[in-house]
């Protein structure tokens, strides 16, 4: 195991938890496995599938990637990232990912959810399809590094684990614990850079004001409250940042903040069982758009909209969400990634279908 999140780099496995589809109590088991090692830091891999462990539901998708439902461990050595990052080659390789669906399939989808949110089964969705290709992946690090330079993502993973290979460069925090504090950070809301200043300037505006987006972004940190308040200490739920505008190198993004606070005996589970999984890959209402996506979707999301990161010692973490992500399947040897976009009433198809463009735009960049 070789894992690389923030600023540190994690090598080797002290102890790990897996979980899979079969397994029973599976909040009761992670629970006695963070107490075992409540001095140790811990590394978090979880699938989006989790969900039908916490409400029921369930999923007869393919399942492409494998990935078990929970990844737990507790690392050997943790030491800062350069270590690893100057130990590698510059050759990279080139992938040819295909879509599961082709624009025509994918706007007919669009419109039978949309009747949906007519009918008013729903008010917003996040509908997501796979890309995927069957090659040989080598000098992983590489196609990594290469990502990294085209997005400079803030919440970016790369791990070497038994199975699978995991190439993110999410720019989404999940949930972030301090102290007593929550901290969660909702994306909806997308628009592709422009090479001029004064373009580019344009597009940060015509986001920032865009009703649509704002619908959308709104009605989740409205999701988000409603998720924080079940763990929350009463009348601790604020929100503040709403629908304020953050510039990556490749796209900006619509980004709000919500915050509470907690007792100090809210375990992990409870937070997570709250919580997850995270609004901005779901919808409103959060159960009837899983189980509706579950129905127009064709592949388990697996780790895709599912969440990675660090819990430290002193029982601080910080997950992020897992998007803009490539995962690479060793046996299969098969890599996929996944990318989505939130349908509401007002949801151009065509222009729903330019959005998971432009999110997928640099990890095919990257595999060139």
């Amino acid at each position: 195991m070789r894992t690389i999140i923030g600023e540190n780099y994690y090598d080797g496995i002290k102890a790990e938890l897996i979980l899979t589809h079969k397994d029973e109590n599976v909040f009761i088991r992670l629970e006695d496995f963070l107490i075992k090692y409540k001095h140790e830091t811990k590394l978090f891999f979880i699938s989006y599938d989790l969900k039908n462990k916490i409400e029921n539901l369930s999923s007869n998708n393919k399942d492409q990637t494998q990935f078990p439902l929970l990844h737990c461990i507790v690392p050997n050595k943790i030491l800062p990232k350069e270590e690893f990052e100057n130990s590698n080659p510059t050759k990279n390789s080139t992938f040819n990912f295909k879509p599961e669906f082709n624009k025509q399939e994918y706007i007919a989808k669009i419109k039978k959810i949309k009747h949906h949110i007519q009918q008013g089964d729903i008010y917003e969705t996040n509908f997501c399809y796979s890309w995927s290709t069957n090659q040989k992946l080598e000098n992983s690090f590489v196609l990594y590094q290469r990502l990294k330079a085209l997005t400079q993502a803030p919440f970016s993973v790369y791990a070497e684990l038994k199975d699978h290979i995991i190439l993110s460069v999410s720019p989404e925090r999940f949930i972030k614990k301090r102290g007593n504090q929550l901290i969660s950070e909702p994306i909806k809301g997308t628009a592709k850079r422009k090479n001029d200043k004064a373009a580019d300037q344009a597009q940060i505006k015509l986001l920032a004001s865009d009703p649509k987006e704002r619908a959308e972004n709104i009605m989740i940190v409205d999701l988000v409250r409603n998720d924080l308040s079940k763990v929350a200490i009463k009348n601790s739920v604020s929100v503040k940042e709403l629908c304020k505008i953050y510039s990556f190198k490749n796209i900006h993004q619509m980004i709000s903040k919500v915050t509470c606070t907690v007792s100090e005996d809210v375990s992990f589970s409870a937070i997570l069982k709250a919580l997850f999984p995270m609004g901005s890959m779901t919808g409103v209402p959060k159960i009837r758009s899983m189980k509706l996506m579950d129905t127009y979707e064709e592949t388990q999301r697996g780790l895709y909209s599912g969440s990675i990161g660090v819990m430290q010692p002193n029982g601080d973490f910080d997950l992020n969400v897992v998007i803009r992500t490539i995962i690479y399947n060793k046996s299969k040897e098969s890599l996929s990634f996944s990318v989505g976009g939130a349908i509401t009433i007002d949801s151009s198809p065509e222009k729903e279908y330019q959005e998971t463009l432009t999110k997928a735009e640099a990890l095919l960049k990257a595999c060139q």
